[in-house]
């Protein structure tokens, strides 16, 4: 996708996305989008996009960690029902329960029986959530085997992103044929009806985060909400307020000012 015509159109979703928020604090819905997907198949670069403008105290990025030696001894789902919404709140989960359907199977994590037991739960629990009126979006990024390996090798020289590269992200190489087998497996047991997968292809980046967007401001059933009119006030004359001398704080170097000197002693 071009990429003035992408950013053009990004700006014009994420518009509608904080219209779509105002619509979700006061009708008081509550919104849970779920992010799958191979590694590299750009699920975190999409929330990014999505949350840009959002207010963070209304849209929340849920990321958990490997569960703990606690997190194991409990009900597989209890580790997220604290992190689902209250009302008024969008939660974007960068991956999700759906790690054990995924990576804990694959990887060998998780026991056969805890992995058939998931399958069985998983469209039990979701229908609850649906039943009890929270709004579940689940997507599926989906990358090639050419472009996630391009993906990975670009983050390989990228000191910035190679903290992204782990060896369990590495196996999605060697272990690609059983992470398709684990995808179809899923979806055949928890595409329900209440709560459907939806697939987004994910090798254009650009294109995958604005079908994502205009998807979920699809499915939300929003509408505008008036905007409430604001007036910045008169600043009122001083009442003999004065700053204590700057001395008596401890300031920041004015690191800007000697980047500048040196940008202008190269020209």
């Amino acid at each position: 996708m071009p990429k003035p015509l992408y950013t053009q159109e990004l700006r014009a979703l994420q518009a509608r996305l904080v219209e779509m928020q105002k619509w979700v604090q006061q009708s008081g819905a509550r919104v849970v989008v779920i992010f799958e997907g191979r590694d590299a198949a750009g699920k975190g670069s999409a929330i990014k996009r999505v949350s840009e403008y959002l207010n963070p105290r209304v849209a929340r990025i849920v990321a958990l960690p490997a569960p703990s030696e606690r997190d194991k001894t409990r009900w597989y789902f209890q580790r997220y029902v604290p992190h689902l919404p209250a009302a008024g709140e969008i939660v974007l989960m960068d991956r999700s329960w759906y790690n054990r359907a995924g990576v804990e199977r694959v990887m060998g994590y998780c026991t056969n029986e805890e992995y058939q037991r998931f399958l069985h739960q998983a469209p039990i629990f979701e229908r609850m959530l649906v039943e009890d009126g929270i709004i579940l979006l689940k997507y599926w990024f989906s990358v090639s085997d050419v472009v996630q390996e391009e993906r990975f090798r670009s983050r390989l020289n990228d000191p910035m992103r190679r903290w992204k590269l782990s060896p369990t992200d590495l196996s999605s190489i060697t272990k690609w044929e059983d992470y398709s087998r684990a995808k179809d497996t899923m979806f055949l047991h928890t595409d329900i009806a209440e709560a459907p997968w939806y697939e987004i292809e994910s090798d254009d980046k650009r294109r995958s985060r604005i079908n994502v967007m205009a998807h979920i401001l699809s499915k939300v059933p929003w509408e505008p909400v008036p905007q409430a009119q604001i007036e910045i006030p008169e600043r009122p004359p001083s009442a003999g307020y004065e700053r204590p001398p700057r001395q008596w704080t401890n300031s920041v170097p004015d690191y800007a000012r000697e980047v500048e000197k040196r940008a202008g002693a190269a020209d």
